[in-house]
């Protein structure tokens, strides 16, 4: 691995439901084939659509990658514009994932916050991409739907305590192309990873001074 280079990781969902091809992993494939630029190590997971899975496989992504930033991406039905999610939320799990399985104490993390924000101004992110010129409509979320799409960001948060980013798509077509959807996500990380890139300047600076 070249150390020289940041890793990324992002993932999407697998099936479920109505979506028999789920156009977070498609748009995520898609992502994959423009890359992120030189200097970041892209790497792309498809997660399923199951809580069980998601606690073993988002820790090992991290022991794994030691990424700088791991961004999920989801579909909901109900997208209409690429939409950034500020925050997960850890209770109220009901809904039965693929293996028919919901949390028995429908949270993500027994005794966890009730709510953790992302270090990234989503804001700011949704601003900055739209002004782009890009032609696919951003907007901001402080809801992720509890369910696997909220399950698996809430678990991301905590164990990276807020470095880490989850994006709602619309389904293919609804309006947006995959290939649409991939510039997006690029659009998008790449503004998170400059504003990550702008905190810890500030950072540096202020360490100069003390």
């Amino acid at each position: 691995m070249d150390n020289s280079k940041r890793a990324v990781v992002v993932t999407g969902f697998g099936p479920f439901g109505e979506h028999t091809v789920n156009a977070s992993w498609v748009a995520v494939q898609e992502l994959k084939k423009l890359g992120l630029g030189t200097d970041v190590d892209l790497h792309v997971h498809e997660v399923p659509v199951e809580y069980q899975q998601v606690q073993s496989l988002v820790p090992s992504l991290w022991k794994q990658y030691h990424p700088l930033l791991v961004v999920h991406v989801g579909v909901s039905g109900m997208a209409t514009t690429v939409t950034l999610e500020k925050c997960g939320r850890n209770h109220g799990y009901k809904g039965l994932d693929n293996s028919s399985f919901c949390p028995d104490s429908q949270c993500c993390v027994v005794g966890g916050p009730d709510c953790i924000n992302s270090i990234i101004d989503m804001e700011s992110v949704c601003k900055r991409v739209n002004a782009s010129g890009l032609g696919v409509a951003v907007s901001v979320s402080r809801d992720a739907g509890r369910y696997l799409c909220d399950f698996t960001y809430y678990t991301s948060l905590y164990l990276s305590h807020g470095r880490s980013a989850f994006i709602h798509v619309p389904p293919l077509g609804k309006p947006y192309s995959k290939e649409d959807l991939g510039r997006a996500l690029q659009a998008v990380i790449q503004e998170m990873l400059e504003l990550m890139d702008q905190a810890e300047g500030k950072i540096h600076c202020q360490q100069h001074f003390h």
